[in-house]
C-alpha cells in the first residue's frame, strides 16, 4: 500500500494499472483472514484506491470521494461503542465493494464469501445493540417522547426498522428472543401512532416492521390485538388499506389482514380478532364497494356520476386498486370463515353490494367480482344458492356477460368458468335457475360449447326430477302393496291351520260316525294319523323312493271281485309313475283346500266300501291322509297316491280284528282315483263299491 501512495503521488499510471492487477488477485484469492486484513480501518482506503485504476476503464474511477463526501452515516441515536461503529461501515464498505466497484470480475465463490462476512458484521452489530439495554431504552423514550421532532422521530422508525431488518441474520432463538423484547418495550404501541402519521412514507415503513413481526412470530401481534389498546391498531391497518398512498401504493395492509384472519393460524387469539374485524370493519369495506360505484348502470350516468349520499366526487375518490384488495380480502373471507361471512352476507345482503362492482368501467374489477362470486359458490352452501336465487343475485354477472358481448377477453373466460363450474361441480339450483331466468340472454352464445353444455345439463337435471318424481310415487305403492302382503300373512299365521280347517270339513261332511266297541264294551280308540307324526310320503324323494323295493308281505285273502277292483287301481297308479317330472311342476303352487271336504268324503266312503266292518277307523284315517295329500295335485292330472306308513298304520290297527275281517286293503289310497280334469273321484277309473260287498 506505500508502493500504491508513491506511485500515485507521481502519477505513475503503468505502476497504479500493475497493483489494480495486484490487488484485484488478492482478493480473488477468496481467504476471510485476508479479507479481514484489507477490509480493516487501517488498509481499507488504499485498498478502494488502488482499484479506482482499473487498465480497462479510461478515466479514473472516484470512489473514495464518493464514500468520504456522498455516503453520510446518520445517527438516530448516538452508538457508544467504537466496535460496533467499525463493524458497520466495514459492511457498508464490503457491500460497494462488492456491488460497484469489482461486480464485474468477481466469481460466484468470492461473492459467496463476501455476503457472509456481512451477515457475519450485522449479527455482530444487532447483538451488541439488543444487549445494550440503556440503547434499547433510550430509544423507545424518544421515540414516545413529544418533544421529539417530526424529521428525529422518522429517523428513529427507519432505524427501528433497520435495526428489525438486520435481526434476521441472527439465530432463531435470538430472532425471537429479541423480538419478545421490544414488544415488552412497547414497539406495537409505537406503530399505532406511526400508522396515523401524516406521512405516508413513514406509514408504509410502519407496516413494513409489522410484517417483519408476523413473519418471525405472529402470535406476538395476535396477543396485542386481544387487549383493550391493540383494538384501535386493528382500525388502524383496516383504515390504511382504504387510504390512497399514491404512486407509493402498496399492499402491506392486505398481507397484515391476511395472516391475522388466517383461520389455519396457530393460537387462540385468532377467534377473537376475526370476531373484532366482523363486527367492526366488515360493512366498513362493503360501505366503501357501494359508494365507489353508481346505483344504475354505468351508460346512464356518464354526465351525472352520482353515489348513494348524492356527492358526485366520491364516487371517483376511491382508487380501483384498493376495491381490487377489498374484493381479495373478501375472496379470502369466505374461504377461511364460510360460517361467519355467510351469516353477514344473508343477514345484511352484501353479496348485492360486492356485485356492485360489475358497474364499475374497469374490466378488471368485473372479473374481480366474478371470481368473488365464483369462490362463493365454491362452498356448495344450500342457503347461500336459495338466497341467491330468491335475490336474483346472478343478473349483474349475467349482464355483464352479455354486455361484453363476443369479445374473447378476461371477462368473457370468468363468466364461462363460472358456469362450467356450476355444471361440473352438479349445481342443480343454480344451473336451473340460469337456464330459467337467463336463457333468453343466453341464447346468442348458444355456439359456445360451455353453453351448451349448461343447456344439456340444464336439460339432464329435469329428466332427473322427473324420474325421481315417479320413482316416488312408486315406491310409496310399492310400500302399500309391501304392507298389504304383510297384513295377509299375519292373518294366515294368526288364521287355523290347513290341517284344522280340513279336519273340520271332513268332520261337518261324515257327522254320523259309528265308533267300534270292543269285546269288553268301551269304545275302541286308535292312534292319531296327523301328518307330522307318521309323516306320509316326502315328494322331493319320489324320484329316489322308485328304485325301493320293499321285502314281500303276506297277502290276506281277496275275492275275485276285490282282485279286480285292485288291478285296475294298479294300472293306474303305473300310469301315473311313468310321468313323475310332469307332475312334480303341477303340484307347485295348487290349492285344493276348497275341495278337502268332498276328498274327506270320498275317501271315508272307499274305505267304508272296501272294509265294511272298519268304517269308521278307515274314515278317521283318512281325514288326516287327505290332510297331507291336499297340496298334490294339479289342473291336468292328480294323482293321489296314499304312503307306506299310512298302510301300515291301518294295517295294525286291524290286526286285533283280523278275524273278524278277512280281507284289507294293502294301501289306503289304493281305493282312491281322481278325475284328471277336475279332481273328483270318476267311477271309470274305479268302482266305488267292490262287487261283493
Amino acid at each position: 500500500m506505500e508502493l500504491f501512495r508513491i506511485c500515485e503521488d507521481l502519477k505513475n499510471i503503468d505502476g497504479l494499472h500493475l497493483i489494480f492487477k495486484i490487488v484485484k488477485g488478492i482478493i480473488l484469492l477468496n481467504n476471510t483472514q485476508i479479507f479481514e486484513k484489507i477490509f480493516g480501518d487501517e488498509l481499507v482506503w488504499d485498498v478502494i484506491g488502488s482499484l479506482e485504476y482499473d487498465p480497462e476503464i479510461p478515466h479514473n474511477q472516484c470512489h473514495r470521494d464518493f464514500l468520504k463526501e456522498h455516503v453520510v452515516f446518520k445517527e438516530a441515536l448516538p452508538i457508544k461503542d467504537p466496535f460496533v461503529l467499525s463493524k458497520i461501515h466495514q459492511t457498508y464498505r464490503v457491500g460497494y465493494l462488492k456491488d460497484v466497484i469489482l461486480a464485474r470480475v468477481l466469481d460466484d465463490a468470492t461473492v459467496a464469501s463476501l455476503n457472509s462476512m456481512i451477515h457475519s458484521n450485522n449479527a455482530v452489530v444487532v447483538s451488541l445493540l439488543k444487549d445494550d439495554s440503556t440503547f434499547i431504552q433510550e430509544l423507545f423514550a424518544r421515540l414516545r417522547s413529544s418533544t421529539t421532532s417530526g424529521e428525529s422521530k422518522k429517523d428513529l422508525v427507519l432505524f427501528l426498522h433497520e435495526f428489525c431488518s438486520l435481526s434476521k441474520s441472527l439465530q432463531m432463538v435470538q430472532q425471537h428472543r429479541l423480538f419478545r423484547d421490544l414488544v415488552n418495550e412497547g414497539i406495537f404501541d409505537i406503530m399505532a401512532d406511526v400508522l396515523q402519521s401524516q406521512d405516508k412514507k413513514l406509514v408504509l415503513i410502519g407496516t413494513d416492521i409489522l410484517i417483519l413481526f408476523l413473519n418471525q412470530d405472529p402470535n406476538l401481534l395476535r396477543s396485542y390485538f386481544t387487549q383493550q389498546e391493540g383494538i384501535p391498531l386493528l382500525g388502524l391497518l383496516v383504515k390504511g388499506m382504504l387510504t390512497d398512498f399514491g404512486d407509493d401504493m402498496h399492499c402491506q395492509f392486505l398481507e397484515i389482514l391476511r395472516s391475522l384472519l388466517d383461520s389455519y393460524a396457530s393460537g387462540t387469539q385468532k377467534d377473537t380478532i376475526i370476531e373484532i374485524f366482523y363486527e367492526r370493519h366488515l360493512g366498513q369495506l362493503i360501505d366503501v364497494i357501494t359508494s365507489a360505484c353508481p346505483p344504475i348502470s354505468s351508460s346512464q350516468v356518464v354526465n351525472k356520476p352520482v353515489d348513494f349520499d348524492g356527492n358526485a366526487e366520491n364516487q371517483i375518490s376511491v382508487k380501483p386498486e384498493i376495491l381490487l384488495n377489498i374484493c381479495e380480502l373478501l375472496c379470502f373471507c369466505v374461504l377461511h370463515h364460510p360460517y361467519r361471512i355467510k351469516c353477514d352476507f344473508l343477514l345484511n345482503n352484501n353479496i348485492d353490494k360486492v356485485l356492485f362492482l360489475t358497474r364499475r368501467k374497469e374490466k378488471y374489477l368485473v372479473v374481480a367480482a366474478v371470481r368473488f362470486f365464483r369462490t362463493l359458490i365454491s362452498r356448495n352452501d344450500e342457503h347461500l344458492m336459495n338466497h341467491i336465487v330468491k335475490h336474483n343475485i346472478l343478473k349483474p354477472i349475467v349482464e355483464a356477460f352479455v354486455s361484453n358481448g363476443n369479445r374473447y377477453n378476461l371477462l368473457n373466460s370468468a363468466v364461462l368458468d363460472l358456469f362450467e363450474h356450476m355444471r361440473k361441480e352438479n349445481l342443480k339450483t343454480l344451473v336451473k335457475y340460469v337456464v330459467d331466468s337467463f336463457w333468453n340472454q343466453l341464447v346468442r352464445f348458444e355456439n359456445l360449447a360451455t353453453i351448451c353444455s349448461l343447456k344439456a345439463k340444464y336439460e339432464q337435471v329435469l329428466e332427473n326430477c322427473g324420474t325421481m318424481s315417479s320413482i316416488n310415487v312408486l315406491d310409496s305403492r310399492k310400500r302399500v302393496d309391501d304392507r298389504a302382503l304383510e297384513k295377509e300373512e299375519e292373518d294366515y299365521f294368526n288364521g287355523d291351520s290347513d290341517e284344522e280347517d280340513s279336519a273340520s270339513v271332513s268332520v261337518s261332511h261324515s257327522p254320523r260316525q259309528v265308533h267300534p266297541l270292543l269285546s269288553n264294551g268301551s269304545p275302541a280308540s286308535y292312534p292319531s294319523l296327523s301328518p307330522r307324526s307318521g309323516g306320509l310320503v316326502d315328494y322331493d324323494d319320489d324320484e329316489e323312493d322308485e328304485d325301493y323295493k320293499p321285502p314281500p308281505r303276506k297277502q290276506p285273502e281277496i275275492s275275485d271281485g276285490e282282485e279286480e277292483t285292485f288291478e285296475a287301481i294298479r294300472l293306474k297308479r303305473k300310469s301315473t309313475k311313468e310321468e313323475p317330472e310332469l307332475i312334480k311342476k303341477q303340484r307347485v303352487g295348487k290349492n285344493l283346500k276348497p275341495k278337502e271336504g268332498v276328498f274327506a268324503a270320498l275317501c271315508s266312503n272307499l274305505c267304508q266300501a272296501v272294509l265294511p266292518s272298519k268304517r269308521t277307523a278307515i274314515s278317521t284315517n283318512m281325514v288326516s291322509s287327505t290332510t297331507g295329500l291336499k297340496n298334490n295335485s294339479n289342473e291336468e292330472n292328480h294323482q293321489v297316491e296314499g304312503s307306506m306308513n299310512c298302510s301300515d298304520k291301518c294295517r295294525g290297527s286291524d290286526d286285533n280284528h283280523r278275524d273278524k275281517v278277512p280281507t284289507t286293503p294293502r294301501d289306503c289310497s289304493d281305493s282312491l282315483c281322481i278325475s284328471p280334469d277336475n279332481g273328483q273321484p270318476s267311477g271309470e277309473d274305479c268302482p266305488l263299491t267292490p262287487p261283493n260287498s
